[in-house]
């Protein structure tokens, strides 16, 4: 197949243009750049540079392109800026994909796997998280995933698309052999951000919280491999059917805390790491990890990486030969 990837040029839709090229299939990125980098695009794959919010741009690529399905990353993601500047995420996100959806249709382009988030869940009553739970977002990002999923719910019924929704829990980790990663003009992740104060571009990590009715008091995570994430991608998009929804957890299933992280990055980067704690954040819930169990029954998938180390294995092998990202 011949798959357009949007956000081809960011952190788990490079890691998918790689999967999707090892798989035998064909693949054009569109990225405007602004959070992705050129370098991340193999240079035998074209890149499309264009934003969502102009539909005639898209709508020459599909027609420049006879695509047979869509895996849509272009999106802002940060939680704490979707709060500060909802209009923008609201545009970009919500109808930026409207947009895309509708030049698919016009190209009759009938296959979306799209990049959800568990934003959607906002603080879950227990854990871990199936997908039938109850969606009460709580932040401007997360509110923006669950519109656009129940509008692919919409257009599944009438029979005019196919998708599936991936619900990632917190992607992590970089190409095993080390040549893509994780690379932002402003990094928020966990475990980039203590591997910076390793490599001494920051001089400490905060702890927001350490009084949670956690294992150590710490707010806990679900780490799961970009590489992993990747080939649930690849998977969902060769068991698509046009005119059906489905929507699956991808996450290892489970969790590890903050100080957890921080150690695992010690050991891994031989590095002492700097900490200051500090309050909680408002709306940061004590425990996130997932139940992957559908995923894994209906599309066969398993995570190569289940432990917290061998992840940030990978991202310091990254990092230590990056440490400016792509600009080296």
């Amino acid at each position: 197949m011949k798959i357009l990837v949007t956000g081809g040029a960011g952190y788990v839709g490079s890691h998918c243009v790689r999967a999707l090229r090892a798989a035998g299939h064909e693949v054009v990125v569109f990225d405007n750049l602004e959070q992705g980098n050129r370098q991340a695009v193999p240079p035998e794959v074209e890149l499309v540079r264009g934003d969502l919010l102009d539909r005639r741009v898209l709508a020459n690529l599909f027609r420049a392109h006879q695509v047979d399905g869509v895996m849509h990353f272009a999106a802002l993601l940060n939680v704490n800026e979707s709060v500060s500047q909802p209009r923008r995420y609201y545009e970009n996100n919500v109808l930026g994909t409207l947009n895309l959806v509708g030049e698919m249709m016009n190209a009759e382009v009938r296959k979306l796997v799209f990049s959800s988030s568990c934003a959607i869940y906002g603080t879950p009553l227990r854990v871990p998280i199936v997908e039938d739970m109850e969606k009460k977002p709580i932040s401007p990002y997360g509110r923006t995933k669950w519109i656009v999923e129940m509008a692919l719910m919409d257009l599944a019924r009438k029979g005019e698309l196919g998708s599936v929704a991936l619900r990632y829990f917190n992607a992590a980790g970089a190409a095993a052999d080390g040549s893509i990663g994780e690379a932002r003009r402003e990094e928020y992740h966990l475990i980039p951000v203590v591997l910076q104060v390793a490599l001494k571009q920051r001089k400490k990590i905060q702890i927001f919280g350490t009084d949670y009715p956690t294992i150590d008091g710490t707010a806990v995570r679900d780490y799961v491999h970009v590489e992993d994430l990747a080939q649930a991608h690849l998977r969902a998009l060769e068991q698509l059917n046009v005119g059906e929804f489905r929507a699956y957890n991808v996450g290892t299933g489970r969790g590890f805390s903050v100080r957890q992280v921080i150690e695992a990055c010690q050991r891994v980067s031989g590095c002492r790491i700097t900490v200051e704690e500090t309050g909680r954040r408002e709306g940061d819930p004590a425990e996130l990890f997932a139940n992957p169990a559908n995923i894994q029954q209906e599309l066969g998938w398993q995570p190569h990486y289940r432990e917290l180390e061998p992840i940030v294995e990978t991202a310091w092998n990254w990092h230590r030969t990056h440490p400016n990202g792509f600009d080296v």
